[in-house]
């Protein structure tokens, strides 16, 4: 019986681990991207070149998107399709920190069916299949309880306290914190550690896949900006910022934002 698509990409993604620790972060070679589009190392292709090895040769006729992989419109004639970000937070890998990720996933019909989080440097393998609940090292995870937003902790970049992008420029009194890799966010959220995240601006299907099924899979509610569930494989892989939390604190963030901004 062939391994399932969880256990594929578990084992993927400690390979990921193992060859981005071969590479040094703060003396890995770096350029950026054109159109400032972000910094990528060796080591993101590096991984980037065996996950789509290792990964398309066990499932061939699944579509592949990758953000250190040139996009082209064949994922968008497969049912399923692997979302992968071989390093998120590659800021932070260059730097020689140890809050980056390998953010996995395969998503069904524009539907995250598994998605693994692995921080290497940190020890953390979040993962997720769906209808089997979302883990860390193995042990099961669920959000926090929190109810009141103006006593939540809340994973936000700075520009989103920007008082434009509130109800009549009302920014909530939430405690704020940050961790350069979107996908640990999420995870962090889905884990309890943390009681919501969120991000308003365009965001990237590979830096979110992963982390938006296994925030499902632990009870958390995760969606765009506006409210509206998250699809992927999209012909243009972006979605319009992302929500989550307890049902409780995401209800609360999302009717605290300006609608018009959605």
């Amino acid at each position: 019986m062939p391994a399932t698509d969880l256990a594929l990409l578990i084992e993927a993604a400690r390979a990921a681990g193992e060859i981005a620790l071969t590479f040094s972060g703060a003396t890995t070679r770096r350029w950026d991207k054109p159109e400032g589009a972000g910094p990528v190392t060796e080591a993101d292709i590096a991984v980037n070149d065996m996950l789509q090895e290792r990964l398309r040769a066990a499932r061939p006729d699944y579509g592949w998107l990758s953000e250190e992989t040139e996009d082209n419109a064949d994922r968008l004639s497969r049912d399923c399709v692997f979302i992968i970000d071989p390093i998120d937070g590659t800021r932070s890998f260059a730097e020689g920190a140890r809050t980056w990720a390998h953010a996995l996933a395969v998503a069904d019909h524009g539907v995250v069916t598994a998605g693994v989080i692995f921080l290497p440097m940190r020890g953390l393998l979040y993962s997720a299949a769906a209808g089997q609940g979302a883990h860390v090292n193995g042990t099961p995870i669920a959000p926090s309880e929190q109810v009141t937003l103006d006593d939540a902790d809340i994973l936000a970049s700075r520009p989103n306290m920007d008082e434009h992008h509130w109800r009549d420029g009302h920014v909530p009194g939430f405690a704020r914190a940050h961790r350069p890799s979107l996908a640990y966010r999420m995870a962090l959220v889905a884990e309890g550690r943390f009681d919501g995240m969120l991000t308003l601006r365009p965001s990237w299907e590979w830096d979110i896949a992963a982390g938006e099924l296994i925030l499902r899979e632990a009870g958390a509610i995760c969606t765009d900006r506006a409210g509206a569930p998250l699809r992927f494989n999209n012909p243009h892989p972006t979605l319009n910022g992302v929500i989550a939390g307890g049902p409780r604190v995401h209800h609360t963030l999302q009717t605290a934002l300006r609608p018009d901004m959605a």
